[in-house]
């Protein structure tokens, strides 16, 4: 009987398990998918994360975890509004768990809503007073809604708690300028200095001090920036400054040295501090110290010889001091070095333009396009290198080339269609000018360049006046004081037999440089002499002579002669 009961008390037993362990399986289950479910956020795999935690809420409301990685991944998929939700409800269902708290924070923080972020942080302090994040989250998000005062007193908490830093004394600092209380800001970096110290912090009071037209103390504090790391930078570069205004140039380029052969100091931070001089400071002093100068772009070089910035620069030194063919030298290194660099490639090609290298200016501006075949730019480059050099026929192909590559692009097409309408003219096929002129106008009815020339050459056949008359009024309306424009435009009207309305904007192109051009005092001489303004007319033809040194105005001396003998004179 005993072996009876024991046996039905095994397996009683054995059922029991068997119930409590059945009873257990879902939740256990669930706590798999969740852990599945993160490894696949995890992954990167939102998508799939979010499909195996949305039926794990459904079946357990209750479990936090699932919905705080909800949250996480739809705030992944940038849907603010989903994870706000689930982030929520993860909060409610855990209180004392900090994570879930503090995201709600950042994400109220990160949709403008500075107010619920600083409320939770707030409690957060509360609860977890030793986490110093919570802090500095309090800080940004104090000022960033202007509560500057807020954000300075939990600076000094934090101070208390944790110990002073330079990083908030630094944060200190920068809180009093943003509310622009600059004396109290760098008092506050003096107190700090007193007791502690930094290379940052020194520079930082040497340069308020260079505000204030104090260089000696900012020299003095650069000074001791640099006793406590020679090769800090910013001290360096101030130093240099100060050395510069107090016109220490023996000192200045001392310093540059040091700084260019500065291992430590990024590249960047050299090229732009010299970038600024050789850019801005004035001709003389380039001049004056231009082999100090060659020594420093040296020393610069040598430290970084294949850098694309420090081989720029020293192709702009020697550019601006009129060495072209060192200059050169420098950009092509530059564009060499770094031959899938479009901007060190752009500059080499620029800079031939520039120096009005045209040759080399055709050639490479054709060797970059066959690299960056998507930038027509260099084609156009390459055929001013070409129409400089008197070869129209290479510059005509160029602009077809443009028009085959770029045919939608109406800026580069408007430029090709009136460079081809010029090159036409010249070449004495009018009627083919013309209509390259058309092709122009239609991509842009109103491009005065093209608007003036095709009416000057209209006028100088005396075809289509009218026509003519039209298109030059659309060029003085948009540039009224242009003296290209008023010759035309005054030359027009003058053939439509009004020398009266032609005479003011003679008059006026006088007054913006028409006296520089022996065509445009030639043709108001004419306007002149056909009102019978005979004296004026000869004056302004002597001061034609004295312009037309290169022919512009053909067989003047002989049309002068004609005219004082229809004037008798």
């Amino acid at each position: 009987m005993r072996g009876i009961i024991k046996y039905i008390s095994v397996i009683f037993l054995l059922l029991c398990l068997t119930v409590l362990a059945q009873a257990q399986s879902p939740k256990s289950l669930l706590e798999n998918r969740v852990l599945t479910a993160v490894q696949k956020y995890d992954a990167g795999q939102v998508d799939d994360a979010i499909k195996m935690l949305l039926p794990i809420v459904e079946l357990d409301p209750t479990n936090d975890a699932a919905y705080y990685y909800l949250a996480q991944s739809y705030i992944k998929k940038k849907e603010p509004d989903a994870a706000e939700l689930y982030l929520q409800k993860a909060v409610e269902l855990d209180r004392n768990n900090f994570w879930y708290r503090q995201r709600l924070a950042t994400l109220y923080a990160a949709t403008s809503r500075g107010e619920l972020a600083i409320s939770i942080y707030e409690q957060l302090l509360i609860d977890f007073p030793k986490k110093s994040d919570i802090y500095f989250e309090l800080v940004e998000l104090y000022a960033a809604m202007g509560e500057i005062d807020k954000a300075l007193e939990t600076i000094e908490e934090v101070e208390k708690v944790f110990g002073v830093t330079e990083a908030l004394a630094v944060y200190r600092f920068n809180l009093l300028r943003m509310t622009e209380r600059q004396e109290e800001a760098f008092k506050s970096l003096e107190a700090y200095n007193e007791k502690y110290s930094s290379p940052y912090v020194l520079s930082t009071l040497a340069d308020w001090h260079i505000s204030q037209y104090n260089d000696s103390t900012a020299l003095a504090y650069y000074n001791e920036a640099l006793d406590l790391d020679s090769s800090y930078a910013p001290a360096q570069l101030g130093k240099a400054e100060v050395l510069r205004m107090r016109r220490d140039y023996g000192g200045f380029f001392s310093m540059l040295n040091k700084l260019v052969r500065n291992e430590e100091t990024a590249v960047g931070v050299k090229t732009d501090y010299l970038m600024a001089v050789v850019q801005r400071t004035e001709p003389k002093f380039l001049r004056t110290f231009s082999s100090e100068l060659d020594t420093v772009m040296t020393g610069l070089i040598s430290k970084h010889a294949k850098d694309s910035a420090a081989l720029e620069l020293a192709g702009l030194w020697y550019y601006k001091t009129s060495r072209n063919e060192e200059a050169a030298r420098y950009f092509k290194i530059n564009a060499n070095e770094h031959p899938s660099s479009l901007n060190a490639t752009a500059g080499y090609v620029e800079f031939l333009m520039y120096a009005e290298m045209w040759d080399d200016l055709a050639s490479e501006g054709r060797k970059a396009f066959e690299v960056f075949p998507s930038e027509p730019a260099f084609l156009e480059l390459a055929s001013i290198g070409d129409y400089n050099m008197g070869r129209y026929d290479e510059v005509m192909e160029l602009c077809d080339k443009v028009l085959e590559v770029a045919p939608r692009d109406s800026s580069r097409t408007l430029r090709a269609w009136s460079t081809k309408g010029d090159l036409y003219h010249n070449a004495g096929d009018f009627k083919k000018a013309y209509k390259a002129y058309d092709k122009a106008l239609k991509i842009n009815p109103d491009y005065e360049y093209v608007l003036n020339n095709y009416a000057y050459y209209l006028s100088v056949e005396g075809k289509k006046l009218k026509k003519a008359y039209e298109m030059s009024k659309k060029t003085i309306e948009k540039e009224p004081n242009n003296a290209t424009y008023l010759d035309t435009f005054g030359w027009i009207v003058y053939l439509q037999g009004r020398p009266m309305e032609a005479k003011p904007f003679f008059k006026r192109a006088m007054l913006y440089g028409g006296k520089d051009s022996a065509v445009i005092l030639d043709h108001y001489a004419e306007v002149l002499f056909a009102l019978k303004e005979y004296d004026m007319a000869f004056v302004y033809w002597s001061l034609a002579k004295q312009k037309n040194s290169e022919g512009e105005v053909p067989d003047l001396d002989e049309k002068i002669q004609q005219k004082k003998q229809e004037a008798g004179r």
